[in-house]
């Protein structure tokens, strides 16, 4: 059944009333004098961010911004698949799908949708236009739980095809970061007569053994930040990729749980810290995860990912790619190594921006979308 079917985020007020009063009742851990974020997200931030949470965020505000934007959802593979699309009013618009990581959303992406669907009203030239298809990836937010096993990147990026298949979309672009990124990246592989093209703002370096002698000092120290990376700051990945349901109990049952398990995300892979990000749009990020109960199911796709050989030598994308490189990506692409196994086709390297590239620098990615994909209209 193809149905696809109108959609409307209405959070019960008695799941407000509960998130405000367990933030009340938080047990707090203690933390060593001194040691700032060392052992991990510092106690005062988290405190801080928590009572905002609790007395100063306002979600209807937010609900009422996520329903501004038409929502769907339909079933795939039996799986219930929730989407933004917002359709262009330009004739010439091409389709993307934008595909979020984690411990991201739909959210990261609305400040772009507008610029991208209407560059007109953005200072932009129509010829640039998108409609744009923003998919909660299975497991996470309101496309969650999932109900079976295998929801690995491979069987994400059929479900996706299939998608805009439904829409009547029959060539169209991809762009993500983080598992985005995969996603996209694998959609390139699968269906590359369907896919005008492929843009990234993640793609981690593969790297088996020592890195090759000739590259540059710069992509070397890209390597070594990555290294570095997997030794001391991804043991988040190795819990959700080996005990997902197990760290599910504590971030399904504590809010303040689970807002130091992203909040500490966004303190590390941005480009400036807690601040580089809205506070508001960082906690109705976090929000979704809470209010739909998907921390556990989200963390599952590690676990699919580390059993399915996602995490290793990538298959060859013959689909033309284009990289945009922000420079406090955590794994910030190396060229020599991205041209190993992708058809690198465009190549732009900022000054500023991290990981949320969408929600720390919206222009600079928006700037880069539209350059890469003039290439395929």
């Amino acid at each position: 059944m193809d149905t696809i079917e109108e959609f409307r985020i209405e959070i019960p007020q008695a799941d407000l009333d509960d998130l405000r009063d367990r933030l009340a009742r938080t047990r707090w851990p203690d933390q060593l004098p001194g040691v700032g974020w060392d052992y991990g997200i510092a106690l005062e931030d988290v405190r801080e961010l928590a009572e905002y949470w609790r007395t100063g965020y306002d979600w209807r505000v937010q609900e009422r911004r996520l329903n501004s934007f038409p929502q769907f959802t339909t079933v795939i593979d039996g799986q219930t698949v929730h989407f933004l699309h917002v359709r262009s009013a330009e004739p010439g618009a091409l389709p993307l799908i934008m595909t979020h990581g984690w411990p991201g959303s739909v959210v990261e992406f609305l400040e772009i949708i507008g610029p991208l669907t209407d560059p007109a009203a953005h200072g932009g030239d129509p010829a640039d236009a998108f409609h744009l298809v923003v998919p909660s990836i299975p497991g996470f937010g309101f496309s969650g739980p999932t109900h079976d096993r295998g929801w690995n990147v491979a069987r994400v990026a059929r479900a996706w095809d299939e998608l805009m298949g439904r829409l009547g979309y029959q060539r169209y672009g991809a762009q993500g970061g983080d598992w985005g990124s995969s996603i996209s990246r694998e959609l390139g592989v699968l269906v590359p007569s369907r896919v005008a093209g492929v843009h990234l703002n993640m793609l981690s370096p593969y790297v088996s053994g020592e890195p090759p002698a000739d590259l540059s000092d710069s992509d070397r120290e890209r390597v070594e930040r990555l290294r570095r990376f997997r030794r001391t700051g991804s043991g988040y990945s190795a819990i959700q990729a080996t005990r997902p349901q197990t760290v599910g109990y504590g971030l399904t049952d504590s809010p303040a749980g689970q807002l130091a398990w992203i909040a500490e995300k966004f303190g590390e892979w941005t480009d400036g810290g807690l601040g580089a990000v809205d506070r508001d749009q960082m906690l109705t990020n976090i929000s979704v995860y809470w209010l739909t109960r998907t921390a556990g199911s989200s963390a599952r796709l590690y676990y699919e990912a580390a059993r399915s050989g996602a995490l290793g030598s990538p298959a060859p994308s013959t689909a033309p790619t284009g990289v945009a490189v922000f420079p406090a990506e955590i794994a910030a692409p190396v060229r020599p190594l991205a041209e190993q196994a992708n058809r690198i086709v465009h190549w732009s390297e900022f000054g500023r921006g991290g990981h949320f590239a969408a929600m720390e620098e919206p222009d600079l990615l928006v700037g880069d979308v539209r350059e890469f994909f003039r290439l395929f209209r």
